[in-house]
Formats: structure tokens, sequence, C-alpha cells
């Protein structure tokens, strides 16, 4: 594994994170009016992610690689799926919460490739298996939306 490898991989979870933050950014506020509950949890993900997102930009410079903090493109289409879904779904609050699952379930398993692809320096492997771990710890908040 190389450097080069390393700000790769790292690189595409912080294009998977960029899109966990704009995911969330399309959470509208009706939603808490009926999941008031998950409120605290939700802001909780949103500092979580930017918290991510900076570890990643720091661990990619100090691998001497430049970051690139875009949004993947399935996760633009997904986004604007979710639009088109919300404007003709008359409870979207529902529908908003399941794409929330459905985005955290999306990140776990690319950091699950990540963790498993040996391209990460022993650093970086640290710093990714605690991100992996948070994601996992806001999806079982929010697993229960699922059943």
């Amino acid at each position: 594994m190389t450097n080069k490898e390393t700000v790769s991989v790292l690189n595409d979870l912080l294009n998977i994170t960029m899109d966990r933050i704009k995911g969330f950014n399309k959470v509208e506020e009706k939603v808490w009016d009926t999941h008031s509950y998950l409120k605290n949890d939700y802001e909780e993900m949103v500092a979580e992610s930017e918290q991510m997102k900076n570890d990643l930009i720091t661990c990619i410079t100090e691998h001497g690689g430049e970051y690139d903090d875009s949004p993947t493109v399935s996760g633009t289409v997904h986004r604007a799926w979710i639009d088109v879904k919300n404007a003709f779904t008359p409870n979207n609050a529902e529908s908003t919460l399941e794409n929330v699952v459905f985005g955290e379930k999306s990140a776990i398993a690319a950091y699950q490739e990540a963790l498993q692809s040996d391209q990460l320096s022993p650093e970086s492997i640290l710093l990714v298996q605690d991100q992996h771990q948070k994601l996992q710890n806001s999806f079982a908040k929010f697993q229960s939306l699922e059943n």
C-alpha cells in the first residue's frame, strides 16, 4: 500500500461523508413534528459528520494528498430521487427518515470495504475504524425505523 492508494481510499470516504452531510441537509423540519425523540440524535450525527470530514481531510493532507470534498454522483442522484419522491408522497417524514437509514447503510458498507481493501496506512486504519464505529452507532439509533 502506498500513500497514493491510502489517499484515494480516504478521498472516497470523504466523498461519501459529503453525501451524508448533504443528505442530512435534506431532512425537513416537519420530520421532527412526528419524530421529535430523534432530533438530538440527528443533530449529533450532523456534527459528527462535520468532524469526520475534517478528520479525513487532515489525514489526507498528512499523507501528502489533496482532498476532494465533492459529493459522489450516486449520492447526488439519490438526493434528486428523494426530492421527487417527497414531492409526491403525502407523508414524507417517514420516507425522509427511511432515506437516512438507507444512507447510513451505504456509508457503513463503504467503510467496511475500505477497511478490507488493504490500501490504508496503519494510521488511517485507526481513523477509518473509529468512523466506521460511529456510523454503526448512529445507524443503530435509526434502525428501528426500518422495522
